[in-house]
């Protein structure tokens, strides 16, 4: 889910290429974060090692990326969720430490940062990343108390969560990940789904795109452009849109109550900075499935940029959060 293309503002659409490619400083004006974007090359994979690779091998996503995306991802995360949540964790017998909350795919640990304060109690939070510098400044930036003052410490592991078992969550509470199952095979999210019920510990799956999005004004090409994106979610066997209904099926049929909610990004002038950078990896992607688009891409790309510049575009992309309450290990209610 990563687009590290560079490009100019008024200039052509770009042609995805290889991660080591040299790219403008992000403040630059009109550069392209590196790593930004919500698609990528084709083989390419975010910062989570799903699969085996050089020790050299650069990270998927910039921290730059992360954080510019961070304030929509909190904004749209389903509060709704929290509640039957929070009634399974005051319902787990006491631990030394607290609760044990495993983060996967963590990147900076935006994560924690806005559950932890939501949580009452202590909690220890396990941060999964392959990449050591977002472990570092996850770790770094993350909350130091729960919601009642509670105290929240963190460890880092550095693997490969499309290997996670049931032992390596034993003692888990929680097991939370974002924008992670759309970047993950229907064999990884099965793995997932029977560790989480292995462990008998819930899972907050957060912001899984749902494969639609709107934008104001609309443009004949909005459809072509959204579906040409969606085929590409869908490249070397990844889910892409169709990862949460496919992690729903895989928990429910290991026994857990699955509840679904809706947690859109809602873009509008204030967040300008992200649209932009969203629309040229969304067309991007888009051409890179469909290389007839681009000179069609290009204009219409160029067109949604002024209207972003001017305030007049506004964005909604779609995702939807997964809440699995798996049965807690023993048989346990």
């Amino acid at each position: 889910m990563t687009n590290p293309a560079t490009t100019k503002p008024g200039g052509p659409v770009p042609a995805p290429t290889g991660p080591g490619t040299p790219s403008a400083s992000p403040h630059a004006p009109g550069a392209v974060i590196p790593g930004a974007g919500p698609s990528g090359v084709s083989g390419s994979r975010p910062t989570v090692k799903l699969r085996e690779a050089a020790p050299d091998d650069p990270p998927r996503y910039a921290p730059e990326w992360l954080e510019l995306r961070e304030p929509a991802d909190a904004a749209a995360r389903a509060h709704d969720l929290l509640d039957p949540l929070r009634i399974r964790l005051a319902n787990l017998p006491g631990r030394p430490g607290g609760a044990v909350i495993h983060d996967l795919g963590c990147g900076t640990g935006s994560m924690g940062r806005w559950l932890a304060p939501r949580l009452d109690g202590a909690q220890h939070w396990i941060l999964h990343d392959r990449d050591p510098y977002l472990l570092h400044f996850a770790a770094v930036a993350s909350p130091r108390s729960g919601a009642d003052g509670s105290r929240v410490s963190v460890e880092t592991r550095r693997g490969d969560v499309a290997r996670l078992t049931a032992d390596a969550l034993h003692g888990a509470s929680l097991v939370t990940a974002s924008a992670l199952l759309d970047v993950l095979t229907q064999e990884e999210i099965d793995a997932l789904a029977a560790a989480c019920a292995g462990a008998g510990c819930p899972a907050l799956l957060t912001l899984s795109v749902a494969g639609r999005v709107e934008l104001t004004p609309s443009h004949p090409l909005d459809a072509e452009i959204a579906r040409a994106f969606n085929d590409h979610q869908r490249r070397d066997g990844l889910l892409g849109p169709d990862a949460v209904t496919a992690a729903a099926e895989a928990f429910s049929a290991l026994g857990a109550t699955v509840r679904l909610h809706p947690s859109p990004w809602r873009l509008g002038p204030e967040q300008a900075a992200l649209t932009e950078q969203w629309l040229r990896g969304w067309v991007g992607a888009a051409v890179e499935q469909r290389p007839e688009l681009r000179a069609e891409a290009e204009v219409y790309l160029n067109n949604r940029l002024r209207a972003c510049a001017a305030g007049e575009l506004r964005v909604t992309v779609h995702h939807t959060d997964l809440l699995a309450l798996c049965r807690p290990a023993g048989g346990a209610s």
